[in-house]
């Protein structure tokens, strides 16, 4: 039965007060979570039953949530292209109003929130914590944006004619969000189509629909009008077919996704029957290079904040890490003496915690079936020899010995294993470094001014840490080149994939 209403009785209980335990967290959770698809301003049932969401960290099934169907799909996109109507002609301050009423509750909703995302992602309650806030920042950010979307005036090839040109929002626009940064990427894409004008329909992760409700639930509360913003999640057995839907509708005018490269080619594909832009954000492979006239402290603390950071899941993470020969010891004996002094194994609520478990079940499978390949192949284990607690759990592992034909060497590991290959000389590791498909980041710490520049310039990424590792910013462009996929998100940039620019010849 497909089933619309106010679901009053859905009401989340936000709480301010940190959780005094892990038993008092779980009652307050199994209480307050939203479990229906959020279409046309109202919660909807659905028509596809519910399936069920794990906390990675337990195995234990959180709750149940609306399955949607195609037909969920379409009635949501029905109704975002009914709000795009009236959406597309509120001004620009309208707009910015919105938007930072919903910067305003999810920083009101901070703390529960983040105990939402780290139930069902399993990352460490700190780090969902600053995720909150960093999705909220998108969200202030293109309320001011939105105000700057500037048209331009052209001059006429003739005294008789004028030309401007003036930016306009697309129309209902598709959004597929991660799993790996539930609420963070959402904030990113949902801010800047709303500032661009356009309605939205979101598909949150199979793993992470939680943080998705609860955020509908936080745009309700905010004031969205209804249909603005839809909320459709689906189990990974619907995936293709609520990915399907968004793809072949013609009502829908633009897609943003974030995920793996085979989805982001799938997605590709399906959408060029209807012609839609497309902004793909994909999968990283990214190269962190350490030259001999680095600090060495600042490499190491550099490489532990970006290879452990959510658990070594995220898409620009230190995927392969080159270390001159001359310091490569020394960097190994300061990197595996770090690993032992900062990493701590267990369930993300608690605080001492800076590994939580990795999402499921298939992507454990994948990293144990690859350690072992790289270790059978020759890598020499520096650390992660003591087995993991069970579960989902995953030992922090350092491997010498790596070289250009192992699997780990050309794959994009996504998780705790940090991989290190030595090099003799500039040019030879640029050559290492390039050899990938795929183009999102990459890191390399030097203080030799002309190689910072040579190396800045010859990497094929999108983005270039130079001594940082941290660069993911409401302000900064952030996206890829090759297979890293397609536009910029974030930035003034961000509004690109959401407008189009319309020409006007004016005869005087």
């Amino acid at each position: 039965r497909y089933d619309l209403g106010r679901a009053n009785h859905l009401t989340l209980k936000y709480s301010t007060a940190r959780f005094l335990s892990t038993q008092q967290n779980l009652r307050i959770m199994s209480e307050d979570l939203v479990t229906l698809a959020y279409i046309g301003g109202g919660w909807a049932s659905g028509q596809g039953g519910q399936f069920p969401v794990y906390d990675p960290a337990t195995g234990e099934v959180i709750t149940h949530v609306t399955d949607c169907t195609s037909h969920d799909v379409n009635v949501a996109i029905d109704a975002a292209e009914r709000a795009f109507e009236t959406w597309k002609l509120t001004t620009a301050k309208e707009r910015a109003a919105v938007l930072l009423r919903i910067r305003d509750h999810l920083l009101k909703n901070k703390e529960h929130m983040a105990t939402i995302l780290t139930r069902e992602n399993g990352k460490p309650r700190a780090e969902a914590m600053g995720e909150v806030g960093f999705a909220a920042s998108f969200f202030e950010w293109f309320a001011e944006e939105g105000r700057r979307m500037y048209g331009e005036t052209i001059p006429g090839i003739a005294a008789s004619k004028r030309f401007i040109t003036i930016r306009q929002p697309v129309g209902v626009a598709a959004l597929i969000s991660p799993w790996n940064f539930p609420i963070g990427m959402i904030g990113r894409k949902v801010a800047a189509a709303l500032a661009a004008g356009c309605t939205c329909v979101l598909k949150p992760a199979e793993d992470t629909p939680l943080t998705a409700l609860a955020f509908a639930k936080i745009c309700e509360d905010a004031g969205v009008p209804c249909g603005v913003i839809n909320v459709v999640s689906c189990s990974r057995t619907r995936v293709q077919e609520v990915g399907a839907a968004l793809c072949d509708s013609p009502k829908v005018q633009a897609l943003s996704f974030t995920g793996s490269t085979a989805v982001g080619q799938w997605l590709y594909s399906r959408c060029g029957p209807t012609i839609k832009k497309l902004s793909l954000e994909l999968g990283g492979d990214a190269p962190f290079i350490v030259f001999p006239t680095a600090n060495l402290d600042v490499a190491v603390k550099g490489a532990m904040a970006s290879k452990f950071r959510n658990t070594g899941q995220t898409c620009v993470t230190a995927n392969r890490i080159f270390i001159h020969e001359s310091i490569r010891d020394e960097f190994v004996k300061r990197f595996a003496a770090a690993m032992d002094a900062e990493l701590r194994i267990g369930s993300g609520l608690d605080p001492k915690v800076t590994q939580g478990p990795i999402i499921n079940q298939k992507q454990h499978d994948r990293l144990t079936k690859l350690l072992k390949e790289t270790i059978t192949a020759g890598a020499q284990v520096v650390r992660g020899e003591s087995p993991a607690p069970g579960g989902l759990y995953f030992t922090p592992t350092l491997l010498t010995g790596i070289t250009p034909k192992m699997s780990i060497f050309k794959e994009e590991i996504f998780g705790p294993i940090a991989p290190i290959i030595k090099f003799s000389s500039e040019e030879e590791v640029i050559e290492l470094a390039n050899m990938s498909q795929r183009g999102l980041a990459g890191f390399f710490y030097s203080n030799n001014l002309g190689q910072i520049w040579r190396v800045a310039e010859a990497m094929e990424v999108g983005m270039v840490g130079v001594n940082e590792t941290l660069f993911s910013t409401s302000e900064a462009p952030f996206g890829g080149v090759k297979h890293s996929g397609l536009g910029k998100e974030g930035s003034k940039h961000g509004l690109d994939d959401f407008t189009h620019t319309k020409l006007i010849c004016f005869g005087i």
